[in-house]
């Protein structure tokens, strides 16, 4: 996959990562939406070193988009615990 591919990945798993953990967040849209992207790139690292399985085949494989969600999720919520949370 590509970049844009990437970038685009990233946008949908941040709107689906948004979906499963709603509420406010510090940055609103434009902070989620780079919290998505930077989730894919994650969540594509940590399952190539860590599960030993690279995602970067194609754009509609269910893994590959496990993983952007999962990176999305993880860096969504330590973006929650580092800048506060909306459920104060």
């Amino acid at each position: 996959m590509g970049f844009i591919s990437w970038i685009i990945l990233g946008l949908l798993a941040g709107a689906i990562a948004k979906i499963l953990l709603p509420g406010r967040d510090p940055g609103g849209l434009i902070g989620t939406t780079l919290i998505g992207i930077a989730g894919s790139f994650v969540g594509g690292w940590l399952s190539a070193t860590f599960l030993h399985r690279s995602v970067a085949k194609h754009f509609y494989d269910p893994a590959t988009w496990g993983a952007a969600i999962a990176g999305s999720l993880v860096l969504l919520i330590a973006y929650r615990l580092l800048f506060g949370n909306s459920r104060d």
